[in-house]
């Protein structure tokens, strides 16, 4: 997917396309006033007060069409300067480029674009000419808050795209159409994953049976990779006293994006936000020899976080989710081997999935912003140090980000590109000092002296609903053998002939685990097959006459026209292969 904002050339045009849209609607809708019009990654938008007006599916042909006029109209793009004084005269009854003439300082001339009839605040840079924009596309409308303040008005916002020719606008818009495809959201309601209900509330996925087999498939998954790696398992409670998040931190810097406290007994309790300082609680309450280091305490575990309603975005980003989540507690000299095991970890679950474009990020804090983290700036510069001095160490190509690190310490984010092209925060590890020191956590040394152990806070995963959420964009559907809900479909040709071999071998797949179902209804074998092609089966197995006589399978993998017939023991030798291997090949 292109991403218009990084590109100089597709910004420029695009902001421009940005004014033509504008110019449009003023044409159409005389009593129009424009708050900003940026570019944005995925094209430009504007947002606009059209009073009693709503913009509507049917009235973006007909923006296009006046804009078109527009672009025939050939208007040279025209810069020019005016003083604040005087932008706030010409614009003293528009309550909206007033807002944004009085944020700059007095004394500053402020630049303006003209094209024709339309005026409008800008910095530029704009294409020469109108004529140059004929490439465009309106793509959708929505309500927007004036500064994204929901006390304020809704305006109509409106978003495009512009490119440099008519091919490279016919294929983007192709890609669009792929990218609708592979929403996780429309994917979600397709295969009967999961659903959302107002009525249960916003951003809080209920998972249907298809959606919790994928669940369970990678929790098991996961765990069993982490138990042989030393890693105990436990279970902690989601409803905890703010006692907890009062000593951990979390009360003070993170409690708007909490769910409401609750009192209850004479004491309050919240919905936990994440599950760290439990797990401090579980390490502190046994005494700990320096031998017994690293102890390694993982959880999936279900968390509640009040994002704000714009932000929520289907599974990816919800209100109530579940996290690969873990906690090593270690000495300072294992801090390098533990964070390499971890990232190795990474690296091989990555491979599972086949998963390519990604790159890791070393979050750090800003220290122009102290004050959104606590800690002192010895132990911050010491954790930054190491996690960098690791990803050297390891030759892991990374890159650093100012601002992006957790209020309690550092971290390195694994930035993998999706298929839509969004840049989704999958695995972290963070390097902590600071919540062992609120905690007064400590094992006893070789001296037998109580010293403070170092802690790494690592999700692989990261949120489980997030990860399925990428991989149904990922693999539009097509799931792993192994992760599909429905592995497998038995169809006979003729149901009334062919059923009770078809349940034979339906019998003899669930018997090997394998999640397996017989589609023997009363209707034609291409309404089935295709039916089981919809339904993103990856393995449709039909079975007639011949395949009685020969005790054989004929075998048809989703997405491929082709089929072989193999032999019963040759088709499950190979299923359980690909199955107990998790091979994925896109």
């Amino acid at each position: 997917m292109i991403n218009f904002k990084e590109d100089e050339q597709l910004n420029t045009l695009n902001h421009s396309c940005a004014h033509l849209m504008a110019q449009a609607v003023k044409h159409l809708y005389p009593q129009a006033k424009f708050w900003v019009g940026p570019v944005v990654e995925e094209g430009f938008y504007y947002d606009i007060d059209l009073g009693d007006d709503v913009i509507r599916d049917d009235d973006l042909p007909k923006i296009e069409k006046e804009m078109k006029k527009c672009v025939k109209a050939a208007k040279n793009i025209v810069r020019h300067e005016i003083s604040r004084e005087e932008a706030l005269e010409q614009f003293k009854d528009d309550m909206y480029k007033v807002d944004l003439i009085e944020r700059m300082p007095e004394g500053t001339n402020i630049s303006m674009y003209t094209q024709g009839d339309f005026t409008d605040l800008c910095r530029g840079p704009h294409v020469e000419n109108t004529k140059l924009l004929k490439n465009f596309k309106l793509l959708k409308h929505s309500g927007a808050y004036w500064k994204g303040d929901e006390h304020n008005k809704v305006l109509q916002r409106i978003y495009g795209v512009c490119l440099p020719t008519p091919e490279a606008l016919e294929a983007h818009l192709q890609d669009l159409e792929d990218a609708k495809q592979r929403d996780h959201r429309k994917l979600g309601k397709d295969l009967a994953v999961f659903m959302f209900s107002e009525t249960v509330g916003s951003g809080l996925p209920m998972w249907l049976p298809n959606g919790l087999t994928m669940r369970r498939a990678l929790s098991d998954y996961i765990m069993d990779k982490e138990l042989a790696q030393g890693y105990v398992h436990v279970k902690t409670p989601v409803v905890v006293s703010t006692k907890l998040y009062k000593i951990s931190g979390h009360l003070a810097h993170y409690k708007d994006d909490m769910f409401p406290i609750m009192e209850r007994d004479n004491d309050e309790y919240c919905l936990r936000p994440m599950n760290c300082p439990e797990h401090m609680i579980m390490y502190r309450s046994t005494l700990h020899s320096y031998r017994d280091l690293p102890v390694r305490i993982a959880e999936i575990a279900d968390d509640f976080r009040f994002e704000a309603a714009g932000a929520i975005t289907g599974i990816e980003r919800s209100r109530a989710f579940t996290q690969n989540d873990s906690h090593i507690f270690c000495r300072p000299d294992q801090i390098a081997s533990e964070i390499k095991n971890v990232t190795k970890l990474i690296l091989d679950v990555y491979k599972d999935f086949g998963f390519e474009n990604y790159s890791f990020r070393l979050s750090l804090r800003d220290p122009e912003n102290a004050e959104k983290y606590f800690g002192n700036d010895v132990l911050w510069e010491k954790s930054e140090s190491e996690l960098r001095a690791v990803l050297q160490e390891m030759g892991v190509p990374f890159y650093e980000a100012l601002g992006e690190a957790a209020f309690y310490g550092p971290k390195i984010d694994v930035q993998v590109r999706s298929a839509l092209g969004h840049d989704v925060t999958l695995s972290t590890i963070q390097l902590d000092y600071q919540l062992p020191e609120r905690f007064e956590l400590d094992y006893v040394d070789s001296t037998g002296a109580k010293v403070r152990p170092v802690v790494i806070h690592r999700a692989i995963l990261g949120s489980i609903d997030r990860f399925i959420a990428f991989l149904l964009e990922e693999t539009k559907g097509n799931l792993p053998l192994w992760l599909a809900p429905r592995q497998a479909v038995v169809i006979p040709v003729a149901p009334d002939a062919h059923t009770e071999y078809a349940e034979k071998i339906a019998d003899i797949l669930k018997a090997q685990g394998v999640r397996v179902s017989v589609d023997n209804r009363n209707e034609k074998l291409g309404y089935r097959i295709r039916e089981a092609q919809t339904s993103k089966i990856p393995v449709e197995l039909v079975v007639g006459d011949k395949d009685i006589e020969a005790q054989s399978v004929t075998v048809r993998r989703y997405g491929s026209k082709d089929a072989v017939t193999l032999s019963l023991d040759e088709f499950m030798a190979s299923i359980m292969d690909e199955i107990n291997s998790k091979r994925y090949s896109k």
